[in-house]
């Protein structure tokens, strides 16, 4: 297909992976990024694209050092046995699945994304929230009371700790 630009759709969920997306696909002659695959899917639709035309996706998930990398693939697996599948934003737990907030998924993929580690409340507010960690942090306790609940709910065998003074970890039973 000549005279047609490539395009290239990002797919990232939080505010952090989207500016870490953004600067990886700064030398793309065009590029798009969507926080779900269900917008991207709108996207096309609405745009018309053809089948055949260029189009590549990148999908953004944190590492351990909590930057986005493109990734194949939308499901966050741990060794505690705790899944994330960001396509449809769903804690799964064994067979048992509940559904997440766009705030439990970003927390819940940071902590996954490196079981036993300690994240800062400044860490996690950066790429949870996107912006500066201020105040006494009852927007995050608040998260966290709600994703404990959740994984009560689904009788997993990980718990969220408190490090206090520092921030949070996901630890196995």
């Amino acid at each position: 297909m000549r005279g047609v630009a490539p395009l290239v759709i990002g797919i990232a969920s939080s505010p952090a992976e989207r500016r870490q997306l953004a600067r990886l696909l700064g030398g793309t002659e065009a590029f798009l990024i969507v926080s779900s695959v269900d917008q991207a899917r709108k996207f096309l639709d609405v745009a018309g694209t053809p089948h055949a035309a260029p189009v590549a996706v990148a999908v953004a998930a944190p590492t351990v050092a909590g930057t986005a990398e493109p990734v194949q693939g939308a499901v966050t697996p741990s060794p505690t046995g705790l899944s994330v599948d960001s396509d449809r934003r769903v804690l799964r737990w064994l067979d048992r699945e509940i559904e997440l907030t766009r705030l439990e998924h970003d927390f819940l993929r940071c902590l996954l994304g490196a079981p036993g580690q300690v994240w800062t409340y400044e860490r996690l507010h950066l790429e949870v929230w996107g912006n500066v960690h201020l105040g006494r942090g009852s927007d995050m306790h608040s998260v966290v009371r709600r994703v404990r609940h959740k994984l009560a709910r689904l009788n997993a065998s990980a718990t969220i700790h408190a490090v206090r003074g520092v921030g949070f970890r996901l630890a196995p039973l």
